[in-house]
């Protein structure tokens, strides 16, 4: 775990090295307070959060001098007190054969490569998985599914090319409840320039599959990449109105500025945060920790 806390670490490292400019012995007066906050909404953790933080300040030491460990103790302990609530683990329904997922973001922001890195983890665990190609406008994303499902020993339901992936999802949700898998993991589309189209797209992927089943999906999972910053707020609101969203996966915190946004997230939406992505390999999305978040994202806190 280690390794992965200071991939995760170096990844919000462009957040926390803005946040480490203000954090220099001085007095904390007004000037202090308002750079700090300035740079606290420029890491995208929201206006609301980075208010209540100031506010906690110019209570407890307004006027005097306070050292940046202080003011890393001090953030770290408000961030992780608005992430415990929503750092809530990914975890199968194992009554549910298969516990049917249904992945959904916009494109480009890793919902192929979210999905295979379930299946690689499952499998890795001895859990028996199935993948529907469910992006049926991307052959790019049927291929990079089928390299998964090859490396996880994993069926891909795949179709031709513009296909109806609803009607794919109800094959891929047929073959796994005959089969008894443990996972199927549906993915879809995310063309938000026609949203019209994309409501009606899921809907339909939705509906059909509760002809088969009545309760499915079981989960729905949005992903969001964390370098769109204050976008992947907008994004939740879309998804949120189009299908019923259970939980969140935010990626690419290896190359963001923005590591706040997961902070904003949570403050807005109380939505779940299951996994955070920080590389390309399957082992670089992991259960997200809000101590450990919060931790990587003012840099250097000493534990207590």
């Amino acid at each position: 775990m280690a390794g992965f806390f200071s991939r995760l670490k170096q990844g919000l490292s462009r957040s926390s090295a803005r946040l480490n400019a203000v954090f220099v012995k001085r007095q904390l007066d007004d000037a202090t307070l308002e750079e700090l906050e300035d740079e606290l909404i420029a890491a995208d953790l929201g206006p609301a959060v980075a208010e209540r933080i100031i506010e906690q300040f110019r209570q407890k030491s307004f006027g005097e001098d306070i050292t940046p460990e202080e003011i890393r103790q001090t953030l770290a302990a408000e961030i992780s007190r608005v992430l415990e609530p929503v750092a809530r683990p990914f975890a199968l329904d194992t009554t549910k054969k298969p516990h049917v997922v249904l992945v959904v973001g916009v494109n480009g922001v890793g919902k192929t490569t979210t999905i295979g890195k379930i299946a690689h983890h499952y499998h890795q665990e001895g859990k028996s998985v199935m993948m529907v190609a469910g992006d049926t406008f991307r052959a790019a994303a049927v291929e990079q599914l089928q390299i998964w499902g090859e490396r996880t020993h994993s069926p891909v339901i795949a179709g031709k090319a513009g296909g109806d992936a609803a009607g794919l999802a109800y094959d891929g949700l047929k073959r796994a409840t005959e089969e008894q898998a443990d996972l199927l993991l549906v993915d879809t589309a995310g063309r938000l320039h026609n949203r019209q189209a994309l409501m009606d797209e899921l809907a339909k992927i939705i509906r059909v599959m509760q002809k088969f089943d009545p309760t499915a999906p079981h989960s729905v999972l949005l992903v969001l990449d964390a370098t769109t910053g204050q976008n992947a707020l907008e994004q939740v609101r879309v998804f949120r109105d189009l299908v019923n969203v259970s939980g969140l996966v935010v990626t690419k915190l290896d190359g963001s500025a923005r590591g706040g946004i997961v902070v904003a997230l949570a403050e807005q939406f109380k939505l779940p945060v299951h996994l955070v992505g920080v590389g390309e390999q399957a082992e670089d999305l992991r259960p997200f920790s809000a101590t450990d978040y919060a931790r990587g994202l003012v840099g250097d806190v000493p534990t207590q």
